[in-house]
């Protein structure tokens, strides 16, 4: 099986499991992240946290997000310009944020785009060494090959359920590791 099929299936597997957990459950291990993470994640205030609005079974970081707004971050949110390309807009009160494609919500395009320093990362799979399957499309691996081409290099943190762990990822050359990854159990440094 080539990397690309070992993916897609360890992807449908992990999401499959995502997906059954009750509603319930999800909310109960979304608040646990933010406990486990809202005073461990390293910032100074003004770095730029790139966060997500949850979208079908992913984890509902929002609660985090305040938290690390409170902590005086700047949040910004991913936006879907095209089959290729995401920028991250900035998150304020009182903004209104709109459909941004694929299901996604963010920012409308009058707020400014902001090159975060922080992005907490949805995926569907993640190993113990930090390698990450994505959704396929390819989104976050380009934008971060932006980024450090930019010479911005963003702290990467995966955010997962538990039961999105798997024993190994193929990793491929364009694959970029994470930093860390947060679960329901914890904070885990790479």
């Amino acid at each position: 099986m080539s990397p690309k099929d070992l993916k897609a299936a360890l992807r449908n597997e992990r999401l499959a499991l995502r997906d059954a957990m009750p509603a319930e459950v999800r909310i109960e291990a979304s608040l646990a992240m933010a406990d486990h993470a809202a005073e461990v994640i390293a910032l100074d205030p003004g770095h730029v946290v790139s966060g997500f609005w949850p979208i079908r079974s992913e984890a509902d970081i929002r609660p985090l997000m305040v938290r690390l707004r409170d902590r005086g971050a700047r949040l910004c949110l991913p936006v879907i310009l095209d089959k290729k390309t995401i920028v991250f807009r900035e998150l304020v009160d009182g903004v209104a944020v709109v459909e941004t494609g694929f299901g996604t919500t963010g920012p409308g395009p009058d707020a400014p785009e902001i090159d975060p320093d922080i992005m907490l990362v949805p995926l569907s799979a993640f190993d113990a060494t930090g390698h990450r399957i994505g959704y396929g499309a390819g989104y976050y691996d380009r934008a971060i090959d932006r980024l450090r081409g930019k010479g911005h290099m963003p702290r990467l943190i995966g955010i997962a359920f538990d039961c999105q762990e798997v024993a190994s990822v193929p990793a491929e050359p364009h694959d970029v590791a994470l930093d860390a990854v947060l679960t329901e159990s914890g904070f885990r440094h790479f």
